[in-house]
């Protein structure tokens, strides 16, 4: 290791920010129609799963009713782009340092209950943890975001964890 380089990539924001949920964003209630248009553009040129558009056919079924595909977003489509959200990058606002890099190191998604038509969904952020370590090029954070979906009820919907690699 050269004197020029860092000892950590740890920054102060981050170790205050670990592990504490950030605002809650609320969508809007869900619709039949926002599921349908959904399932049509993700399955398109095939038809999609009647589960997600035949509200007959969905009532004889286990769930009683339409419910969204697993990816469908109904944070989509905001009216107003929310703020941009502090994540494991430097400093919001402020472009990486020369030399810097930031990736995108996958997410991972799990699903709980699906969502279903007149579902509000609130979803919250937090920097979960990290791992530094040296690696080829030179030290490297691993940090790990972690962003959960409840609906109206509560229930959790889905959880994601996304990993951001800087070095």
């Amino acid at each position: 290791m050269t004197s020029a380089e860092p000892t950590t990539l740890v920054t102060p924001d981050m170790i205050a920010s670990k592990g504490v949920w950030g605002p809650e964003t609320k969508s809007y209630p869900i619709s039949e129609s926002d599921i349908r248009k959904w399932a049509i553009a993700v399955y398109w040129p095939e038809t999609p799963p009647r589960i997600y558009w035949d509200a007959d056919y969905a009532k004889t079924t286990q769930w009683g009713g339409i419910i969204a595909p697993e990816d469908f977003n109904p944070f989509a489509w905001p009216p107003e782009r929310p703020a941009a959200r502090a994540s494991m990058g430097p400093v919001p606002g402020k472009k990486p340092a020369k030399g810097e890099n930031i990736l995108n190191g996958g997410q991972t998604d799990t699903f709980f209950i699906p969502m279903r038509p007149g579902d509000v969904i609130t979803s919250r952020s937090r920097l979960s943890h990290w791992e530094e370590r040296q690696g080829r090029n030179g030290l490297t954070i691993f940090a790990y975001n972690e962003s959960e979906w409840h609906n109206q009820k509560g229930e959790l919907v889905k959880r994601r964890i996304s990993i951001g690699v800087r070095y």
